[in-house]
């Protein structure tokens, strides 16, 4: 009976730090060679085949489960429920960020093979986790133990390198293309630095993810998601969304496969992006105003029990003409004034890029190219102009030019972008910095 006690109470004293600790297996630490996946869930019941994928990577070592409401749910499914041996399965809830900072926590996770989000409320892991030793370690566990990792629902949204916060509550499709501006369109993930601001996981850096979007119909919010972001911090935003009951799973290789029990049920992943590179929302995505944006290409997947058909993330969205993917089909959405439709077909398109090329502002000139320690342009008076770098990352911005020569000492050697947009407009040259 006192040892029965202890077990008890063991919960109610842990909760008084700001987590509560469920233990299963082996309590002896046991260091394995981990490798590294993603897999990212709808945020229904999970799926078992992608569960078991994420699971064996782990290679037989230690897991956490980390979730702010709930208990032990996961406990016994991990350890034994799905045929992947495993040391022990450890779930952490966590309420404050006492409890995420508490070295009993930090300790768990620092030795960690598997670290898995459970769903909740996604505000919560990143009021607990961000800017501090918790997401060190976490960030660590990705990328220098190059472990595995994933989430359903809340915790597949803070996975990409953007995500929506619901910091100030969920939103609506409706709502959201109607002001993608509103209050509750709390869309976070860049810093100005090369590293996004919370978790920094491989092949989802230009990523914001959503979830349950099949119920209710997300596809309109998390189009304005990828609008806010393109407007306000890079050309090369993508989506990544999972129907309820689908898992995307990504390996070393970048191949997205996608798990579910299609045909059986209607179980789909989607992968979002411009049709151009240079398919920037604005003007149409602007504060107080309903979104407008065609040409989205979609690419929608079907998940399967064996997860045979994929995705590939590191080349897929590139334009190409042969994208490497397998067992889906393109859609294009379109929003007008707020309004979301879609049809089948579309895909990359192999003239976008030269569509917006020379013949709008065609004297605009970039100077010296290659550069070094600065830019000359001309032509682009009372223009708005942004540098963008190879990846896609923001570093320059100006909304109306007045000198047209731009200090650039700071760049990094590397290809880079350089829109200019007036009256509507845009056009963009490519240069090289040695």
């Amino acid at each position: 009976m006192k040892r029965l006690l202890l077990f008890c109470l063991l919960p109610l004293l842990s909760f008084s730090q700001g987590y509560t600790s469920y233990f299963t297996g082996n309590a002896t630490n046991i260091t394995t060679t981990p490798e590294f996946g993603v897999c990212m869930m709808g945020g229904a019941t999970e799926n078992d085949n992608a569960m078991r994928w994420l699971l064996q990577k782990a290679n037989g070592g230690d897991v956490v489960v980390l979730r702010s409401t709930g208990s032990n749910g996961y406990n016994d499914y991990l350890y034994s429920g799905l045929g992947a041996t495993v040391n022990s399965v450890e779930t952490l809830v966590i309420t404050s960020v006492a409890g995420a900072t508490n070295p009993y926590v930090l300790n768990k996770i620092a030795n960690a093979e598997m670290i898995w989000f459970a769903g909740g409320n996604q505000w919560d892991y990143i009021s607990y986790f961000k800017n501090n030793a918790l997401e060190d370690l976490l960030n660590q566990h990705i990328n220098v133990k190059h472990a595995p990792i994933g989430g359903t629902s809340a915790g597949m949204a803070i996975l990409g390198g953007y995500y929506f916060t619901a910091q100030n509550g969920s939103v609506t499709s409706a709502q959201a293309m109607n002001n993608p501006y509103a209050s509750n369109v709390t869309i976070d993930g860049f810093t100005g630095t090369p590293n996004r601001d919370f978790l920094n996981v491989p092949f989802l850096g230009n990523v914001i993810t959503d979830t349950h979007y099949d119920n209710p119909d997300r596809r309109g919010r998390h189009t304005a998601f990828i609008a806010r972001i393109m407007t306000d911090y890079s050309p090369s935003a993508y989506g990544i969304a999972c129907n309820e009951y689908v898992a995307v799973c990504v390996g070393t290789d970048g191949i997205a496969h996608v798990y579910g029990d299609y045909p059986n049920y209607q179980e789909f992943a989607y992968f979002i992006g411009p049709n151009c590179f240079w398919g920037v929302p604005d003007p149409y995505c602007t504060p107080g105003q309903p979104l407008s944006w065609n040409s989205i290409m979609a690419y929608k997947v079907p998940g399967t029990m064996n997860g045979t058909n994929y995705f590939d993330l590191t080349n897929g969205w590139n334009y190409s003409p042969n994208p490497q993917l397998s067992g889906g089909s393109w859609e294009t959405w379109n929003v007008n004034n707020g309004v979301f439709s879609t049809v089948s077909g579309g895909g990359p398109s192999t003239t976008c890029l030269l569509a917006v090329g020379e013949n709008e502002l065609e004297k605009f000139t970039a100077l010296p190219n290659p550069f070094s320690d600065y830019i000359r342009l001309e032509n682009a008076e009372n223009s708005k102009v942004e540098i963008y770098d190879s990846l896609g990352k923001r570093v320059f911005v100006v909304e109306n030019l007045i000198s047209g020569t731009i200090t650039t000492s700071n760049f990094s050697n590397g290809l880079y972008f350089v829109k200019i947009q007036k009256d509507g407009k845009f056009v963009t040259k490519k240069i090289v910095k040695n």
